[in-house]
This record gives structure tokens, C-alpha cells and sequence, in this order.
């Protein structure tokens, strides 16, 4: 077997892809999209049926082109994945505006309009995952909606703090980005690589799969954002990872034999202390992290951008 059906073996498979046509090659289990490979995909004029639906959606329910506007991107998220559950078998990550991260009533609101949407077209709420920024608001949030049925993927992670407040709001799934805490420390080293084995980013999802299998947490770590194959290798035996069509098609071309690196049993005896957070404690343990301080607002900074591209590209529609 090749390196990509080794790794189905032990871990969930997901395409990190707005593309079909990728997931159809691959079959993966699940899928995420953000706003980013959204805009991409829509560079493609074989996605225009699902913007026009969108738009005609919208002229339907809406009054002002503002509120066209937002309902049209909230069906055009939808559209997207319908489509990509007529493919994969699992489950589509749909995020919620990036623009709501500090806001925890309007992060509801949106989630709870996403799932009716979906709903109207007729996929159960059990095949769908909201996402949302890992900030303290948007973790309160999440854990809001999750005690109502809705099972959220918390994104933009890239601390141990994040994720120890996600796994205690009882989350679904979080999303620690590998490649971006990884690029940072490049940069923060002044270094063109850094050997697997020393890679931030990896050790930063291992920490995390050690914490919460230790402690029994029943929240699900998917690895994100990765920049090269060993990242992913490195990782094998984690719950789920997401993985780019370029990725999963050099682990699809690679020989040899995949040794399973994350085990639940091995970590029962880890010595680490467990850790309780509240809002302060929260704040400020982030705040003592560089990386993860930067990087969360910088993501939030970009998926933001591109939802206003993304609503620019839509309004040439209305």
C-alpha cells in the first residue's frame, strides 16, 4: 500500500479543498472548507450554478442588497456543502464569518442560520460541522450550540490553551494549524526549515493528543495546515487530519512503510498536570504565547479579507 492508504488506516482522512473534482479522487472521509478555498473554487467558472442559486435564493428572501448580501453567503457556504456531501461520506465543516469571532451572540445566530439552511435542503445536522475561531468568545459560543445538537470544529488553534477550553466547552473537533505554527517559528528562528522532529507545530498537536487522551476528553483532534508530507507522517495515528489535494497526492505516490506515531494507550501515563481554565486564566495564558497570539488574530485577519472578496465577487451577481 501507499503512504495514503496506510494512513486511512489509523487516522480520518479529510480534504483541506473547495474543489470536487480533488475529492473525488481521493475519497476522504470528511471535508473542511473556510472562506479561503471557497473564493478559490469560485475562480472556476464550473461553480457558477451554485453562486446563481445562491443569488436567486437571496433576491427571494431579502429586502435591502445588504441583507441579500448575507443571506446570499450564507447559501452560497450551503451550496458548497450539499455538493460536497453528495461526494464525501462523512461530515462538511462550514464556517461561520470571521467577522463574528468576537461575538458570541452573533456566532450563535449564524450557526443556528446555517443549520436551517442545510436543513431546508435536506441534510440532518449530524452531517455538518460549524466552524469557528478558537477565541474565548467563539469557544463560549460552541459550547452553547453543542448542547443544542450542533457539533462544532474549532479553528484557527494554535495553543494548548485553546484547545484545553475548547475540549472542557465539549466540542466536537478542533483544528490545530501544524503548518502556520510551524511558519512562524521559520520565521521567528530566521531559519529555512526545521527537521520534523523538532517542528513546533507537530509537537504542538502531539501535546495536545497527549492532554486530552490522558484525560479522557472525547473532543477530536484534526491536524491542520500542513506544509510538507513528513508533518503528516509524523502525526499518523491522530484522530483525524486535513489534508491539501498536493499533499495527498505525494502521500498517494510514496512507497514504504507508515509507522503509526500517536497511540491513545501510550499517553495513560503521561505526567502532566490538568489544567483549569476560566476566562482570565484563558486570556492570559494566550497572551503569554507569542505565536499562538499572532497567529489567531493574523487568521482571523485573512479568512476576513477573503469573505470580502468573496462578498465583492457575489455583489457583481445581485
Amino acid at each position: 500500500m501507499n503512504l495514503l492508504e496506510q494512513l486511512k488506516k489509523v487516522t480520518t482522512v479529510v480534504a483541506d479543498t473547495g474543489d470536487f473534482e480533488s475529492m473525488k479522487e481521493f475519497k476522504p472521509q470528511d471535508t473542511t472548507t473556510n472562506p479561503s478555498l471557497i473564493l478559490a473554487a469560485t475562480e472556476d467558472s464550473k461553480y457558477d450554478s451554485l453562486i446563481h442559486d445562491a443569488v436567486k435564493y437571496a433576491k427571494e428572501h431579502g429586502g435591502s442588497k445588504a441583507e441579500q448580501l448575507t443571506i446570499c453567503m450564507d447559501k452560497l457556504s450551503v451550496n458548497f456543502g450539499r455538493e460536497i456531501l453528495k461526494i464525501v461520506p462523512g461530515r462538511v465543516s462550514t464556517e461561520v464569518d470571521a467577522r463574528l469571532s468576537f461575538d458570541t451572540a452573533a456566532t450563535i445566530a449564524k450557526a443556528r442560520t446555517l443549520i436551517r439552511l442545510y436543513d431546508e435542503v435536506g441534510i440532518p445536522k449530524e452531517k455538518v460541522l460549524i466552524k469557528i475561531a478558537s477565541t474565548w468568545e467563539g469557544i463560549e459560543a460552541a459550547k452553547v450550540l453543542e448542547q443544542e445538537g450542533v457539533h462544532c470544529n474549532l479553528t484557527l488553534l494554535f495553543s494548548m490553551s485553546q484547545a484545553i477550553a475548547c475540549a472542557d466547552a465539549g466540542v466536537t473537533l478542533i483544528s490545530p494549524f501544524v503548518g502556520r505554527i510551524y511558519d512562524w517559528y521559520k520565521k521567528d528562528r530566521g531559519v529555512e526549515d526545521i527537521p520534523v522532529e523538532e517542528d513546533p507545530g507537530v509537537a504542538s498537536v502531539t501535546d495536545i493528543f497527549t492532554y486530552f487522551k490522558k484525560f479522557g476528553y472525547k473532543t477530536e483532534i484534526m491536524g491542520a495546515s500542513f506544509r510538507k508530507a513528513e508533518q503528516i507522517i509524523e502525526l499518523a495515528g491522530c484522530d483525524l487530519l486535513t489534508i491539501s489535494p498536493k499533499l495527498l497526492k505525494e502521500l498517494e505516490s510514496r512507497e514504504g512503510k507508515l509507522e503509526r506515531k500517536l497511540r491513545p494507550e501510550d499517553v495513560k501515563d503521561a505526567d502532566i498536570e490538568k489544567l483549569m481554565l476560566d476566562e482570565k486564566s484563558f486570556r492570559w495564558m494566550l497572551n503569554e504565547d507569542a505565536m499562538g497570539t499572532e497567529k489567531l488574530s493574523e487568521g482571523i485577519r485573512k479568512f476576513s479579507a477573503d469573505i470580502v472578496k468573496l462578498e465583492k465577487k457575489v455583489m457583481a451577481f445581485l
